[in-house]
């Protein structure tokens, strides 16, 4: 014997609404049976890399000493696509910097672990 109580259909249901005079559900609605919120947080912290460390975020607390502190200010790291590392940079003259370094700061970069795969680092305007 469960404890759990019986489940009634949506006509059972609004016939005893109507006995105690209460609105019916006229809603098109389907029940399901609930689940377990557990495995569903974790599938979504190993999707989105919540409190892991990703490849990304090593090279997020780097980037000052890779590009240098004045021009870290300007730019920002964001994901790492088909081997190239995007970065938006807000300033053109800062931009125009990173550009003509690339090499360099790839160099330094691929140093760093797990950033041996990183081909290029593509620039953008953000």
């Amino acid at each position: 014997m469960s404890d759990e109580p019986k489940e009634f259909s949506r006509a059972v249901e609004n016939l005893i609404a109507g006995f105690r005079e209460l609105p019916e559900d006229t809603s098109r609605s389907k029940r399901r049976k609930t689940t377990d919120l557990g495995p569903l947080i974790d599938e979504l912290l190993v999707k989105y890399r919540i409190s892991h460390d990703s490849l990304e975020h090593s090279i997020r607390e780097k980037w000052p000493e890779l590009v240098g502190v004045a021009n870290a200010s300007y730019s920002h790291p964001v994901t790492v696509e088909r081997g190239l590392l995007v970065v938006l940079v807000s300033h053109a003259v800062v931009r125009n910097e990173l550009f003509h370094h690339r090499q360099t700061i790839l160099e330094k970069l691929k140093k760093l672990p797990g950033c041996d795969g990183i081909k290029g680092i593509a620039l953008r305007a953000g």
